[in-house]
Parts: structure tokens; sequence; C-alpha cells
């Protein structure tokens, strides 16, 4: 047994999901361990474009078997959805594709208390996907959740969504419409439910491949909290989210050449100029999900470092790096000025980070296009240069090199 997870190591929309698919040839499970439908993944292949929310993206290939673990909400509607989709683009599921029967359910109610909390007068407002990740993670801390396996008790089904209707104060006439809609949908999943923790801990002569969702910076506890994400988003998830107890062997750390965000939240190397907009507009930085720009801005090295700490990563993954093309100067913010003090250290608290100014060095950008590049010492030494620099600055090796969206468009260095 290998195991190699791909994790994000900024504010989620790396590209995880290009190394992920690059990776997964050699991989023979793909499990994804945490998140739900709010992270998006987008993989070209030649002509076809493909778009994941909750399937794990190694299932483009036909003969990997692909896992949701336990930490992963589901909205099963919307799997369906989803499944149906990749269904007419000539993916099968049929024996290679299961869920864990912990996994909690996301309800109807859950997407409604998600839009009254992300509603414009509302002062929790997060920036959310609005697709009811954060209140179904909340009522499965509260231990009020509905689990996948409970779909298929119709009697303490009921008991359950009583318990989360009450809970919520929402009214129990329409607790019938969601018990036969789950009753109906849990038939055509019921042919995927399998217990994820011993088919990963069996799997003794098999490769694992750990799919992660949004990254390091919006970890409920170790990301900009209160704008973060409700799952544990680091390596350390995976032992949570899947049943894993064995130490991943392998753990790639997927980083942007220049860093987005999307949603509220401090962002000290945000452009809010015509570098940004021209970063936004060559990135096609516009979330899978939701559609909305991304905020984008200059390498951050000091959030870089520290995701690679909270992440015990191995290696670098660098993507995006042909959307720096064409720029004359690039930057990298390498500390943060507070106050009077500068700082190499990522701030616990969101409220600080929203008032560093960002040390920057310079580094001469490349005109060429590199899209087409397969070999790491045909990239511009400008270009070879910057993935030094960020190699130095993260203390970690960069070990691929993403230059556009395509499988072949990957330089392993």
């Amino acid at each position: 047994m290998y195991s190699t997870a791909v994790l994000g190591c900024a504010w989620g929309d790396e590209a995880k999901a290009k190394i992920v698919d690059v990776l997964a040839k050699d991989a023979n499970y793909i499990v994804r361990f945490q998140g739900g439908n709010n992270a998006g993944h987008t993989i070209k292949l030649k002509e076809n474009k493909y778009v994941f929310h909750l399937v794990p993206s190694g299932i483009l290939y036909p003969e990997k078997m692909c896992l949701i673990g336990s930490g992963v909400v589901i909205d099963p509607f919307q799997l369906l959805a989803e499944m149906d989709n990749l269904k007419a683009q000539g993916i099968s599921f049929e024996n290679r594709f299961f869920i864990d029967p912990r996994a909690q359910i996301v309800l109807p109610l859950h997407r409604e208390l998600d839009g009254k909390a992300e509603s414009s007068d509302s002062k929790t407002k997060i920036g959310t996907t609005k697709r009811g990740i954060g209140p179904c993670y909340a009522d499965a801390i509260a231990r009020y959740g509905i689990r996948f396996g409970d779909l298929y008790d119709k009697e303490y089904l009921q008991e359950r969504l009583e318990n989360i209707f009450k809970f919520h104060n929402y009214p129990n006439s329409e607790i019938d419409d969601v018990l036969n809609e789950l009753i109906l949908i849990s038939e055509k999943l019921k042919p995927f439910i399998k217990q994820i923790p011993y088919l990963l801990n069996d799997a003794t002569d098999k490769n694992i491949l750990f799919e992660g969702a949004q990254g390091a910076l919006l970890d409920v506890t170790f990301g900009t909290y209160p704008f973060v994400t409700s799952s544990h988003t680091l390596s350390g998830g995976i032992a949570i989210g899947a049943g894993f107890g064995k130490k991943v062997d392998r753990i790639v750390g997927v980083f942007k050449s220049y860093y987005t965000r999307v949603g509220n939240g401090p962002f000290p190397t945000e452009l809010k100029d015509e570098t940004g907009d021209k970063i936004r507009i060559r990135g096609n930085e516009f979330g899978s999900t939701t559609g909305r720009p991304r905020r984008c801005g200059w390498f951050d090295a000091v959030a870089a470092k520290y995701a690679a700490m909270l992440n015990g990563i191995d290696e670098i993954a660098l993507t995006l790096l042909d959307v720096l093309s064409g720029f004359e100067t690039l930057k990298i913010c390498t500390g943060y000025k507070i106050k009077d003090i500068t700082t190499n250290e990522f701030p616990s608290i969101s409220k600080t980070l929203e008032h560093v100014v960002p040390q920057y060095i310079e580094l001469p950008g490349w005109k060429e296009d590199i899209t087409g590049i397969t070999a790491i010492n045909k990239l511009p030494m400008t270009a070879l240069n910057y993935i030094a620099k960020v190699e130095e600055l993260i203390g970690k090796k960069v070990t691929i090199v993403s230059v556009g969206p395509e499988r072949g468009q990957t330089i392993f260095k």
C-alpha cells in the first residue's frame, strides 16, 4: 500500500483537481474526505469539460475506485444529479463508486438556514456558497444530524427528522414530504453504500489517493476564522474524514502561482487594480460552483509556509504558472508589517490579518507563452527563478508545475 494526499494550501481553488487527475493514473482508490458540494473542481480533457462537486475526480479513469468518506456532507439530490450528468458523458459508477454510511445528509432546511445567514442584512455573513454545508456540519456536531445509513430505516429516519425539525423550529407538516423524498432517493443510491474505513485499511496491495476540498487557510480551526469552511481541510482531516488510521506516505501541497480568494475575509496581497483584473481574466478566476469572480493577488509566502507547516507537506505542485506570462515584474510577499513590527508568522486572529501591510520582493517576469512546454529546463530562466524563489521561501521542492488545464500541460521536475 502507498498513500498520497493532494491538499490545497491557500483559500481553495488551487487547481487541485488537475493535480488529482494527473496523479490518479497511479492510484487504485481515490478518496474524498471532507467538504460538500460547496467545492467545485473542473477538469478539461481534450474537448470535454467535467465539473465535479461531490464525486471524486478520479472517476474519469474507468478502472479506478472512487470513495466518499464519512467526513463529507452530502446533498443526496445534488449527488444524484451530478452522477446523472457524468453518466450522460459516458462515465460509469457501477462497482467502483461508494459512500460511507456515516456521511451526513444535507437537507433542504440546511440550505434555507445557510441562505438566511448569508442574507444582505445578516451580521453572520461569511460569503458561503449557500449550499447548506455549514448548518449541516453544525447539526452533526450538535448530534441532530442525519447520516446516510439512517435512510434505510424509515421509522428511525422519521424520528431523526422530527428531532432536527424541532431543533430548528421548523413546522412538522413538512416532515412527510422530506421523508418520502429521502426514501425515494435512498433506493437509487443504495448500491453505492459501503463502509469506507474497511475498504481502505484492507487495501494492503492498493495505492490510495486522498483528494482534499477547499484549502488550508479555510480550515475551521487553523484558517482565517470565522471566514472559513466548516470542515478540517488539513492532512489531519484524513483520519477523521476517511477512517484511515495509517500515516499518509506522500503529501502534495498545491499552490497557485498567485493567490485567490472567494467570499469574505482578509486577503493581504489582494490586488484591487488592473493587475488583479488581468490575472482574473487570464486565469479564468470564476468559481466552478457559483460563478463568482475570485479576488486575485500576488503569491503570499507567509501564508504558504504556514499552510505547508500545518499539512506537513513533502512537496509542492505549483499551478497556473502560465497565467503569469506577460507580466514585466512579479511580486512575492515575504513578510507582514503589523504596526512597527515585521513578522514571518501568519496571524492567529483574522482582525489582525486585515491590517497587515505585505512586504514584497520583486522578480522579473517573462513574456513567452509557456503552455506548450513539457520539460522543466525549457521554461524561461525568469520562470525558473520564480519557481526557485517559491521553493526557497516555503522550504520545500516544487516537483510538479502546471502550465495549462489539460493533463498534458504538466511538467514533472
